[in-house]
């Protein structure tokens, strides 16, 4: 009997975990279901998800070609098959049944081949037409330039052109509050402009490629067709994306890239999205943004054409609102759905989760907006990471809710003399306003810990200040001594005020079902905050020789229902304390026992270097 490590083509042998991955992933094929894969970062879900399909379709490949072999030896055998079950089970039956009982099966084992042919020939007739686009676009974006186009156009496209124009001054006009809304829709109204027919133009010309052609050839950087992402006036956002830090890098952007994805947006029935008009002072700083309710909407079609979907994450959890607002929306049953959850590749002994609800002092931790910003919680704050950086040798990330928390409790730190207590022994970093400086930053950081961990000074590592949601709570990894003990300071509610916010809640709430009494906005702002820290959380355990402290400072992730949220493989080794003192002794335990396994993988390292 094949073992399962034998099954699929892995370069190396693979973890328990990759193998049940891969045979649950072939299992979701095989019967076209829908899967929900969570599988924490440094498991290699990658490669499992790319070995684990290519087994499937091989194995769908070959079965096909077997079944088309065996019509293709002819149906007479089958058929002589077939009369001589007739014959034997039926002999009382007269000669023009059996005669016919004979042809129908011919017929239906040609048709069936047939159907089977004409489907391969469709799967080839398709997969050339894509790559038939391909070269097409290809060629278009080397030769059409910018510059001639007008003496090419027909009366129909610069009639489209027109409209495309007048749309673009009509909201111009509106975020310059030069014209209002209504009248601008008036406009729009007795003009007869239909966004469906303009967003086909759009496909069949492929004006933004050309435009973008036009630009790359002939613009610098300083050009001002050059954009920031934060200048970019129009968005197409999906209600369920928290607000991250906007990066300012310079991006290469058609602007008319942007008016296609937002004209396409508005093709969306009203009740499954909203438009969002902010105002500033500046027209560049005013933006449009179609804010997408009803995702299920669109995910319905991938659905009903698709043999099987898979969905796959490091931290999907909480993932009660993927199947209330996709799936069961799109029209997905329960039985088809197949969830898949792993743990890490680390032994257990390797994380040690704490969840703290009081600091030193006894202060109850509570980042509440009523209480994070008086000084006793502040100040309790510090003494809690000035006592983890005693112990704790490399790296500590300090993960806060905001960037205005940030800042008000850093200027709260350095008034009182904390920032220079915690300097005393860890180097300070602070995630850079510009998303350009995060790797100079990433990169001082690392070599601080290598330095203090080699010269042995007084300072033991390095501390860095960071933002949930910011541009190091994702994508970045913190293994090894970047990373030995996680700090998440409160909770990371989202902006229930915001606009965006309120109209998502308010959709969940008229369209979606009460779960266990709590309304649906409710619980999708508790998701949107755990998915957040689940997130940011996960930057330390890397690969399977990775360890690390995790620290959950506030006594509401006590609750059974937040625990819950977080992802199985933390979860089930998080210790609550209810005071700070057995949480400061635990963590200083595994803290000299994680030091103590460095310094000896340390030294084999040095010692393997002598030998060659």
């Amino acid at each position: 009997m094949e073992s399962k490590s034998s099954r699929f083509p892995f370069p190396f042998q693979p973890y328990h975990i990759q193998e049940s991955f891969m045979e649950a992933l072939y299992t979701a094929l095989d019967q076209g279901k829908v899967g929900i894969f969570e599988s924490p970062t440094g498991t290699g879900k990658s490669l499992s998800l790319i070995c684990g399909s290519l087994t499937w379709l091989r194995n769908y490949e070959e079965q096909k070609k077997l079944e088309a072999a065996k019509l293709q030896d002819g149906p007479e055998k089958k058929c002589d098959a077939v009369k001589e079950e007739n014959s034997t089970s039926q002999t009382s039956e007269p000669d023009w049944v059996s005669e016919f009982v004979q042809k129908k099966a011919e017929r239906d084992i040609v048709n069936k081949l047939k159907d089977e042919e004409l489907k391969r020939k469709k799967r080839e007739e398709r997969l050339e037409v894509i790559r038939h686009n391909a070269q097409l676009r290809y060629a278009m974006k080397r030769k059409v330039m910018l510059y001639g186009c007008r003496s090419r156009l027909k009366a129909k496209n610069l009639m489209y052109i027109k409209q495309i124009l007048f749309v673009l001054e009509g909201l111009v006009r509106t975020l310059g509050g030069q014209l209002c809304g209504r009248l601008f829709c008036l406009c729009i109204l007795s003009c007869s402009i239909s966004f469906y027919l303009v967003q086909k133009y759009f496909e069949k010309s492929m004006i933004s490629q050309k435009v973008q052609s036009g630009l790359s050839q002939h613009l610098l950087p300083h050009s001002p067709w050059f954009y920031t992402e934060k200048q970019c006036g129009f968005d197409v956002l999906d209600a369920s994306d928290q607000q991250m830090a906007v990066e300012d890098k310079p991006i290469m952007a058609s602007p008319m890239m942007l008016v296609e994805s937002f004209l396409f947006a508005l093709t969306n029935a009203n009740k499954d999205g909203r438009v969002m008009i902010q105002r500033q002072a500046c027209l560049s700083q005013s933006s449009l943004k179609f804010l997408l309710l009803n995702a299920a909407v669109h995910f319905a079609q991938i659905i009903q054409e698709c043999r099987a979907v898979i969905i796959a994450g490091g931290t999907m959890q909480p993932i009660a609102d993927f199947k209330e607002q996709l799936l069961f929306s799109a029209g997905v049953t329960e039985d088809r759905i197949l969830e898949f959850s792993c743990g890490h590749v680390i032994p257990p002994e390797n994380i040690l989760p704490i969840v703290l609800c009081a600091g030193p002092s006894g202060q109850q931790l509570e980042f509440t907006f009523q209480t994070r910003d008086t000084p006793q919680m502040m100040e309790e704050t510090g003494r809690v990471l000035s006592n983890l950086c005693n112990i704790v040798q490399g790296g500590v990330v300090c993960f806060f809710p905001s960037y205005e928390y940030e800042k008000r409790i850093l200027g709260h730190w350095e008034s009182t003399g904390v920032l220079q207590r915690l300097e005393s022994k860890k180097k300070i970093f602070q995630e850079p306003k510009k998303a350009s400086q995060v790797e100079q930053v990433l990169s001082n950081y690392s070599k601080c810990i290598q330095r203090c961990s080699n010269a042995g000074s007084g300072q033991t590592g390095a501390l860095l200040f960071s933002v949930v949601g910011g541009k190091m709570s994702e994508g970045i990894n913190f293994s090894d001594d970047l990373g030995r003990c996680i700090v998440m300071v409160g909770m990371p509610y989202p902006n229930i005020k915001s606009p965006e916010l309120q109209e998502k809640m308010a959709y969940l709430d008229k369209n979606m079902p009460h779960v266990g009494g709590k309304s649906p906005g409710k619980a999708l702002i508790e998701n949107l905050c755990m998915k957040a820290v689940n997130q940011s959380i996960g930057r330390a355990i890397r690969h399977r020789g990775d360890y690390a402290c995790i620290v959950l400072c506030d006594h509401r992730y006590a609750r059974s229902g937040t625990l819950q949220k977080l992802p199985e493989w933390i979860r089930s080794s998080t210790h609550t304390h209810t005071t700070f003192g057995p949480a400061f002794a635990s963590i200083r335990r595994v803290s000299v026992l994680f030091d103590h396994r460095n310094k000896i993988h340390f030294k084999i390292c040095s010692n393997r270097k002598q030998l060659f």
